[in-house]
């Protein structure tokens, strides 16, 4: 006893501690979670406060884009460190309220105080912390937001600047004066690049530079013309889908292939210099300016190509014929061109800090340029729809209609928008604002690339998603078997998912659209803000959890739409339910399991059951005011399949209805009438009203026949014949026993009542039908006469003139 006292006693001191240690390690754990989101605040405070020291002495557009930028990338750091604190001061509460307050003349164990102290110390550092962070975000975001504004005015007061008309001669004269300097500033800038150059080769070699150019050689050409003509190989078998999805599949193909390959070409080619420091300092930024204008001016090259295709008509996406469509390419060349020699200009203009007069000339040149090939291209247009509507004409005077010629809607748009960027842009110039009118002809080039591929894009999902989730395809096919669900809502689930994908892709067009404006890091802002989450109540919706409730609520339908098509087709039949309580078990089976998948997913997307419990309590008001029938019927359904006073199959009576029990649901009972009709009527009405069951518990059919016979029959003889038409009909049971009664005489006439019993109440009809018609055979070849009731008949003479005289004549006639 005192061994196993002594024991007991050994085993309690262990687990104290082990507990104690647990409480003693806990605080030192959270400390070392709060550390690494506590760095990140501190550091995002210096940069910030870099940011600020920064921005006092920034008037570059560009230098405030990389503080707008930085400023952002700030915010989104002190947002990540505050989303990693605030789990741990929860955790810290929920320890310190285990802990309790200290009771007054209470002295608390050595250990105890120190974790409280260590605890309350840890916490008043996190919640420091938060707020440090939460501060923080909002001043990046107010920073953010005042260099967007002064990049604003700053981009205003550029467009609006005016200098001297390009046909002014002392812009021309100035111009030549500076071009000496200029050129000298470009040759010293060329020479710094080529000192670097030659200084990394000499030290690291040819080979790095050489490699490079090798891969942007593969990169642009072999490769890119490799995919190419795999892309339309593919789009040509019978592998791909359905003519609609392979043109404007192929189409993405081609822009995809045309805009990154000539891109990474540049990109590794200037990376691999890099890498060797062969680009001077002073070059960094024309090297950037490089890659930055191949990826754009293959965007605008490929997106023309895969919307003209002038080569391959049937693959044509726009309503251009081919006359028109290899013109409208080479203009495509020149302005993806010229954008390309634009913007490579501009960066090397600010590199070599050319004169303000150079910049205004060539910028004078540049806009003139993109007017003449505006010009051209509407020239172009102007043709095809002359050619159109000629061809319109002529059909409609061979077919003797009189149908109006149909234009092209995007035409008329496009001829419209360029003839006022043109006229626009040369009164600009010839007034003197050259950077608006540098900045009107870009954008329409801009815009009309932007709304091809935007389109482009919007076709393809569209043609992508309905054919994913169609019948015909394997996919859709895969989905409708593996879920339970139709066809057709499947195909629903493609429409509307091809429809958000449409709208999502209609935004990012617009956003690069205002990109040129100055308000990227804006658009920016608004993508964090999406990114961060939806908050509603006390709860964020995220884009992520979304696509995973999605996702989680799929899973769920078809795991139990699986388990109620087992259910039902594979256990329920092998079991000796009747068909009534395998209804009964499958309905609640179904609801149960649509509950825990929509559980399910409400906990994928981050609501949890105490705030179902909030929302059921709010909606419990007009549960009780607006909902109160459906809320009755429902209870009233689960009432049927729990209790069964009524079950599928059950022949029942509800009024003046009779029929056949065919569906419960928890809303609704089905029940099929003789004249096979269906009558729908609510689960209340079966709870709280009189309901006739024909068939519960083995009920029998009983079947009544009432006649009539003269005073003078012989009763004996007819009820031996009436029970045995009974006895002679298989149908009519022996027990209970067919019997018949006199129900009442009535003066010359006896009225019997004859009682039978069938197997079940839907035999009775029929039955009763064929025993009436032995009934009136044997009692004609007896000669007993059935009676009805007595008749009274008013008879006038018409021989009698002078006073109507009636006579009561009454007679018994036989039936």
């Amino acid at each position: 006893m005192h061994q196993s006292l002594t024991r007991l006693l050994r085993w309690f001191l262990a687990l104290h501690l082990c507990i104690g240690m647990a409480f003693a390690a806990e605080p030192s754990l959270l400390a070392e979670a709060q550390t690494e989101p506590s760095e990140k605040i501190s550091s995002a405070v210096a940069a910030m406060e870099q940011i600020r020291k920064s921005l006092d002495d920034a008037d570059a557009p560009e230098t405030l884009q990389a503080l707008s930028e930085k400023s952002l990338k700030t915010k989104r750091d002190a947002d990540a460190a505050v989303t990693a604190l605030e789990p741990l001061l929860k955790q810290l509460d929920a320890r310190i309220a285990q802990l309790g307050p200290v009771a007054e003349g209470v002295v608390e164990d050595s250990e105890i105080r120190v974790q409280r102290k260590e605890l309350d110390a840890l916490r008043s550092d996190l919640d420091s912390s938060i707020k440090r962070g939460k501060l923080l975000s909002i001043e990046a975001q107010q920073t953010s937001d005042s260099i967007e504004k002064m990049r604003t005015q700053q981009f205003n007061a550029q467009i609006a600047r005016k200098v001297a008309s390009p046909l002014s001669p002392s812009l021309w004269k100035q111009f030549a004066e500076h071009v000496p300097v200029d050129l000298q500033r470009v040759a010293g800038l060329y020479r710094q690049g080529q000192t670097s150059f030659a200084a990394a080769i000499e030290k690291q070699g040819w080979s790095t530079p050489l490699l490079g150019l090798l891969g942007a050689l593969v990169l642009m050409f072999p490769l890119r013309m490799w995919l190419r003509h795999a892309g339309r190989q593919f789009a040509m078998s019978e592998k791909a889908p359905d003519a609609r999805l392979r043109r404007t599949g192929l189409a993405v193909w081609l822009l995809l292939v045309g805009t990154l390959l000539p891109g990474l070409a540049s990109l590794v080619f200037i990376e691999c210099l890099r890498s060797i420091d062969a680009i001077a300092p002073r070059l960094e930024s024309v090297a950037d300016a490089w890659i930055k204008s191949s990826f754009v001016a293959a965007f605008f090259l490929s997106v023309s190509a895969c919307m003209l295709t002038p080569k391959h008509p049937s693959w044509r996406l726009l309503n251009i014929d081919d006359v028109a469509a290899p013109a409208l390419t080479r203009f495509a060349w020149g302005a993806a061109f010229m954008t390309w020699f634009a913007m490579l200009l501009n960066a090397l203009s600010i590199a070599a800090r050319t004169s303000a007069v150079t910049t205004v000339a060539l910028d004078g040149l540049i806009a003139l340029t993109y007017v003449a090939l505006i010009a051209t291209v509407l020239v172009t247009l102007k043709k095809q729809r002359q050619r159109h509507n000629a061809m319109a004409e002529e059909k409609a005077q061979n077919t003797e209609s009189g149908h109006p010629v149909q234009r092209g809607g995007w035409l008329m748009l496009a001829w419209l928008g360029g003839h006022i960027t043109v006229l626009a842009a040369l009164i600009a110039a010839l007034l003197g604002y050259l950077n608006f009118s540098v900045f009107v002809a870009t954008q329409m080039v801009w815009i009309t690339v932007v709304v091809l591929a935007t389109t482009l894009f919007m076709k393809f999902a569209d043609d992508f998603f309905t054919w994913l989730l169609s019948a015909e395809s394997r996919s859709g096919r895969a989905i409708a078997q593996g879920t339970g669900i139709r066809a057709a809502r499947v195909e629903q689930a493609g429409v509307l998912l091809s429809a958000l994908v449409r709208v999502a892709l209609l935004l990012v067009g617009l956003a690069a659209l205002t990109a040129p404006f100055g308000n990227s890091s804006s658009l920016l802002s608004m993508g964090d803000s999406v990114a961060q989450g939806l908050t509603i109540g006390g709860t964020v919706l995220k884009p992520f959890a979304v696509v995973r409730a999605i996702v989680v609520a799929v899973i769920g339908w078809t795991i139990f739409s699986t388990l109620q098509h087992w259910l039902v087709e594979t256990y329920l039949p092998r079991t000796e339910l009747d068909i009534g309580a395998r209804n009964s078990i499958s309905t609640v089976a179904r609801y149960v399991g649509i509950t825990l998948a929509v559980l399910w997913t409400l906990a994928a997307l981050g609501i949890g059951f105490e705030k179902l419990a909030l929302v059921a309590s709010a909606l419990s008001v007009g549960i009780g005011f607006g909902l109160q029938a459906i809320t009755q019927n429902f209870v009233s359904g689960l009432i049927l399949l729990a209790e069964r006073p009524v079950k599928i199959g059950d022949r029942v009576r509800i009024g003046d209805q009779v029929g056949d029990i065919r569906r419960i649901s928890v809303r609704a009972t089905e029940i099929q009438t003789d004249d096979k009709s269906t009558l729908i009527v609510p689960n209340s009405e079966l709870i709280t009203k009189s309901v006739q069951n024909l068939t519960m518990d083995g009920a029998l059919g009983r079947i009544s026949m009432a006649f009539s016979v003269p005073l003078s029959t012989d009763i004996v003889r007819l009820k031996s014949i009436v029970l045995g038409i009974y006895a002679a009909h298989e149908a009519v049971l022996e027990n209970p026993v067919p019997a018949m009664y006199v129900d009442s005489i009535n003066g010359s006439v006896v009225n019997i009542t004859s009682f039978g019993h069938v197997s079940s109440p839907r035999n009775v009809y029929g039955t009763r039908s064929d025993l009436l018609f032995e009934l009136l055979k044997q009692t004609a070849e007896q000669g007993i006469a059935l009676v009805s009731a007595t008749d009274i008949h008013l008879i006038r003479d018409p021989v009698a003139a002078a006073a109507p005289i009636s006579e009561v004549q009454t007679k018994s006639d036989p039936v």
